[in-house]
C-alpha cells in the first residue's frame, strides 16, 4: 500500500482479523513494529535521501501497525485538502503522538507538508533524523514570545515555498479540548501569508500520552481514531471570526464522536 485507499474523501479501516498475540498484548506488538519502522526510516534519513514518499510510507506503516492490533480509523473530509490552490495551514486540536505520525500518510500525497513541533522531537535519539529531514518548525514551548516570532517567520518562509503547515495552537497535548487554550497563531500566520486554513478535528486517544514516557502510552484498540478535515477558510481582518469557526468545528466534531463512543 503506497497510499491510503480513500473513497469519496473518506478512509475507514477495512474489517480484518487480529491475531491472538496482538489482541492480548496490543501495546507490545504495536511498539515493536513502530520501533523497527522508525529505525528503518532513521537509517535512510541519516545516510541517504528521505523524501516525501518515504515519509508517506513510514506513516502508512504506523497506520498498519495500529490496525494490526485492532485500532480502527475513520478519516473524513480528505477531499477538502484538494479544494485549495497552493499551500495552506491545517489547524487542529492536539491529543498525542499519533497525529504527528499518521497525518503525513493523509496529507503528503495531496500536498507537500510539514509540522510545527516541539523542539524535543528534532533532538530525539534516532527519530531526530526523520524529523529534521522534513524541515519542521521546532518551538521551545518555554518562551512564548520567541516561539511566536519563529512560527510567523518560519511559517511564512515555508508557505512561500509551497509547503503547507500543520499547526496545533493549543500547544500541550490533551485528551480534553479547552477552547480557552486554543490560541490564534494559526489565523495570524494564515492572514500574514494570505493562505487558506483547513480546520482539523481529531480524536486519537487510542494512543494516549504515557504516564512515564509521554510518547509511550498504552494502546487501547477499543477507541476509534478519527480525523475530520473541514471546509477551507479565508482569513479576513484580525481573524477572530475564523478562529472561532475553527474552535466550533472541533468542538462539534468532538461532541458528535463522544455521542457514538
Amino acid at each position: 500500500m503506497s497510499e491510503l485507499p480513500v473513497t469519496d474523501g473518506v478512509y475507514r479501516t477495512a474489517p480484518r482479523r487480529v491475531s491472538w498475540l496482538a489482541r492480548t498484548f496490543p501495546s507490545l506488538v504495536f511498539f515493536l513494529r513502530l520501533t523497527f519502522s522508525v529505525l528503518r526510516a532513521a537509517k535512510k534519513a541519516k545516510w541517504s535521501s528521505y523524501g516525501g514518499q518515504d515519509w508517506v510510507n513510514s506513516s502508512l506503516e504506523v497506520v498498519q501497525a495500529l490496525e494490526s492490533v485492532g485500532v480502527e480509523f475513520e478519516i473524513t473530509g480528505i477531499d477538502n485538502l484538494k479544494k485549495v490552490d497552493g499551500p495552506c495551514l491545517i489547524v487542529g486540536n492536539h491529543m498525542g503522538t499519533l497525529e504527528t505520525m499518521v497525518l503525513p500518510a493523509v496529507i503528503q500525497p495531496i500536498r507537500e507538508v510539514t509540522f510545527v513541533v516541539k523542539l524535543a522531537l528534532v533532538n530525539y535519539p534516532v527519530f531526530k533524523h526523520v524529523m529534521r529531514s522534513r524541515n519542521p518548525i521546532a518551538v521551545t514551548q518555554t518562551d512564548p514570545r520567541a516561539d511566536l516570532k519563529l512560527m510567523l517567520k518560519g511559517g511564512q518562509e515555508r508557505l512561500a515555498n509551497g509547503v503547507s503547515l500543520v499547526v496545533f495552537p493549543q500547544g500541550e497535548r490533551s485528551s480534553e479540548f479547552d477552547p480557552s487554550q486554543f490560541n490564534s497563531i494559526g489565523v495570524k500566520l494564515a492572514g500574514r501569508a494570505k493562505v487558506p486554513i483547513i480546520p482539523l478535528a481529531l480524536q486519537t486517544d487510542a494512543w494516549p500520552v504515557g504516564s512515564i514516557i509521554s510518547d509511550v502510552g498504552t494502546i487501547d484498540p477499543s477507541k476509534k481514531v478519527r480525523f475530520a478535515f473541514g471546509e477551507p477558510l479565508r482569513v479576513e481582518g484580525r481573524g477572530t471570526e475564523e478562529n472561532e469557526a475553527i474552535v466550533q468545528f472541533i468542538s462539534e466534531k468532538l461532541r458528535q464522536w463522544q455521542d457514538v463512543n
